[in-house]
C-alpha cells in the first residue's frame, strides 16, 4: 500500500463530528416529519422491485466511494500474515452475528423487525470507515485494506444467507429474493464500478490526482448522502419515534451489549493469539464494526423507508460511529499499557 493511499485517510474537521452531525439530522428529519406529513407517502411511492428509488440513490452514493479503496490484488497478500486475517474473520462472520441473533432473541422478544434490524447489522462486517479508524489508530494499513477487500467479497456471497439462517430460526417470514437483490444491488453494483472507475481514472489522470482529488471529492459526497439518508429515514420515521420512543431504547440495549461483548472478544483473542500491536488494533476494529449501509439498504429494501426496521438500523449507525471512535482511543491507551505484548511483523 503506498504512502498517498494511507494519508487519504485522515479525518477532516467535519468527519470527526460526524455523531453531531448525526444527531442533529436525527431531529431535522423528526421536525420535517411534523411540519410536512405527506413526505413519505411521496418517497415510498417511488419504487421500483420494492426498492426506494431515492434512498436507493443515497445508499448508493454512500457505498460507491468505500469501494474505491478496494483492489482485487491485495487478496494475494492473504498468505504473507494470516492470523489476524483469519482472527477477523472469525469475528466477523462467526462471533458477532452468534452473540447479535442471541441479544436479539434475549431482550427483543414480540418485535420481529427490531430483531431484523439486529440481525442485519451483526451479519455485515464493516468495509468502510474502518479505513478511516484503522489509520487514526496507527494500525497495520496494509492489513486493513487486504481485510476490507476480503469483507466485501464475502459479504456478497455470506450475508444473505446468514440473514435468511438467523430470521428462519426465529420464524421471522423474510422476502429471500429481495434480501439477494439487495445485496447485489448495494454491493455487487459499486464494487463493480469501484474497481472498475479506479482503474480508468488512475490510468488516465494518474494516482495522485485519483488519491487527492477524485476519492477526497466522492467521500464528501458519501458523507452527504449518509447525512440525507438520516433526514429522510428519520422524517418518515418521525411519527412513529415519537410514539414510540420505547422501542429506540429498547433496540440500543443490544446493540451497545453486543458491541461490548465483541470488542471485549477481539481485545482477548489477540491478546492471547500474542499480535504486535499494529495488527492487534486492526483485527479489532474491524472484527467489531458492522456496515450499517447494507443493513439500512436492506432493511428499506424489505421492510419500506418508514419501517420499524429501518429505523432500528439506523440505531446502529447512531451508536457505532461514537463507539469506533472511542476504540481508536483505547487501543492507543492500552498500547501504552503494553496490552499486546506480540512481535511487530
Amino acid at each position: 500500500m503506498n504512502e498517498p493511499e494511507i494519508a487519504g485517510k485522515k479525518l477532516s474537521t467535519f468527519e470527526k463530528y460526524l455523531p453531531l452531525w448525526i444527531g442533529i439530522c436525527m431531529v431535522l428529519g423528526i421536525i420535517l416529519s411534523q411540519v410536512v406529513p405527506g413526505i413519505g407517502v411521496a418517497i415510498d411511492s417511488w419504487q421500483i422491485s420494492g426498492i426506494s428509488v431515492p434512498i436507493g440513490i443515497c445508499l448508493f452514493l454512500m457505498m460507491y466511494p468505500a469501494m474505491l479503496s478496494i483492489q482485487a490484488s491485495e487478496l494475494k497478500k492473504l498468505r504473507k500474515n494470516p492470523k489476524p486475517i483469519f482472527l477477523t474473520l472469525v469475528s466477523n462472520w462467526i462471533v458477532a452475528p452468534i452473540v447479535g441473533f442471541i441479544l436479539a432473541q434475549t431482550f427483543l422478544p414480540g418485535h420481529e423487525q427490531l430483531i431484523v434490524a439486529v440481525i442485519l447489522l451483526s451479519s455485515s462486517p464493516c468495509t468502510a470507515m474502518v479505513l478511516v479508524w484503522g489509520y487514526l489508530a496507527e494500525g497495520n494499513q496494509e492489513q486493513n485494506v487486504v481485510n476490507t477487500t476480503l469483507n466485501t467479497v464475502t459479504i456478497l456471497v455470506l450475508f444473505a444467507p446468514l440473514v435468511a439462517l438467523f430470521t428462519g430460526i426465529s420464524n421471522i417470514p423474510i422476502d429471500r429474493m429481495l434480501l439477494v437483490i439487495s445485496v447485489m444491488v448495494f454491493i455487487g453494483v459499486p464494487l463493480l464500478l469501484g474497481i472498475a472507475s479506479r482503474r480508468l481514472l488512475v490510468n488516465r489522470k494518474g494516482l495522485d490526482w485519483f488519491q487527492n482529488k477524485y476519492r477526497p471529492a466522492a467521500g464528501n459526497l458519501a458523507l452527504i448522502s449518509l447525512l440525507t439518508t438520516l433526514i429522510v429515514l428519520f422524517s418518515l420515521n418521525g411519527t412513529v419515534m415519537l410514539e414510540n420512543p420505547d422501542l429506540l431504547v429498547l433496540v440500543s440495549i443490544p446493540l451497545l451489549l453486543g458491541f461490548a461483548i465483541v470488542v471485549g472478544f477481539n481485545l482477548i483473542i489477540t491478546r492471547a493469539a500474542k499480535l504486535a500491536y499494529r495488527e492487534a488494533t486492526i483485527t479489532v476494529i474491524i472484527g467489531s464494526s458492522s456496515h450499517f449501509e447494507i443493513a439500512i439498504a436492506t432493511a428499506v429494501s424489505m421492510y419500506g423507508v418508514g419501517s420499524i426496521a429501518a429505523l432500528g438500523t439506523t440505531m446502529g449507525l447512531f451508536w457505532e460511529v461514537p463507539i469506533m471512535l472511542g476504540l481508536v482511543y483505547v487501543a492507543k491507551h492500552l498500547r501504552k499499557r503494553e496490552f499486546w505484548k506480540g512481535e511487530p511483523m
